[in-house]
C-alpha cells in the first residue's frame, strides 16, 4: 500500500468505522447500525480513509433538510424527503493520522455531492472545530434558528453552513 487513501465505503467496513466512532466521538455515541443506515440511503455518502492499521478514518452524508439535522444515534430508514442540501453527518480522522492533510480527500468528496446537486451543505461543528469547517466554506448559523436541535451535542456546538455552489 502507497499510503492512506478514501475509498467507498462497503459493509465490511462497518466494524471498524463504528470502533473509530467511539475512540473519536465517546461523548457522541451512534449505533453501528446508524452508519449502516446511512450507507444502505446513500452510499455515494459514505466514505472510509485505508489506512495500514485498518480504517483510518470515515466521511459520512446524506441529502436532508435544511436546518433540520437529524438526531444523533438516528436510524433514519428512508431520505428525508423534500430534502435540499446536503448534511455532513461526520468526518472523522484517527489521532495518529491527524496533521498529514489526509482528511481533505474525504470532505472535498462529500462537499462535490452537493456541488453536483447544486444544493448547500450542513453540519453541527463539536469539539471547537468551526476554524476547520471554515477553510471549506462553512459559516456559523445563528443557533436560534435550530431551536434545541443543537442540544445533543453538547455546549459549544455550532450549525454551520456552506452556501450552494452555482
Amino acid at each position: 500500500m502507497s499510503g492512506p487513501s478514501w475509498r467507498a465505503m462497503t459493509a465490511g467496513d462497518l466494524d471498524g468505522v463504528h470502533r473509530l466512532s467511539l475512540r473519536v466521538y465517546p461523548q457522541f455515541f451512534e449505533r453501528r447500525d446508524v452508519y449502516a443506515d446511512r450507507l444502505a440511503l446513500y452510499p455515494q455518502g459514505s466514505l472510509v480513509l485505508d489506512s495500514e492499521g485498518g480504517i483510518g478514518g470515515y466521511a459520512v452524508g446524506h441529502p436532508a433538510r435544511l436546518f433540520a439535522p437529524p438526531p444523533l444515534d438516528t436510524v433514519l430508514g428512508r431520505l428525508t424527503e423534500g430534502a435540499d442540501a446536503l448534511y455532513v453527518h461526520d468526518v472523522a480522522l484517527a489521532p495518529e493520522l491527524r496533521g498529514l492533510g489526509l482528511v481533505e480527500g474525504g470532505v472535498h468528496a462529500l462537499l462535490a455531492l452537493a456541488d453536483r446537486d447544486r444544493r448547500p451543505a450542513m453540519l453541527v461543528s463539536v469539539n471547537g472545530t468551526p476554524a476547520f469547517w471554515q477553510r471549506f466554506g462553512f459559516a456559523p448559523v445563528d443557533p436560534a434558528r435550530l431551536g434545541d436541535k443543537l442540544a445533543p451535542y453538547g455546549e459549544g456546538a455550532i450549525f454551520m453552513l456552506r452556501k450552494a455552489k452555482v
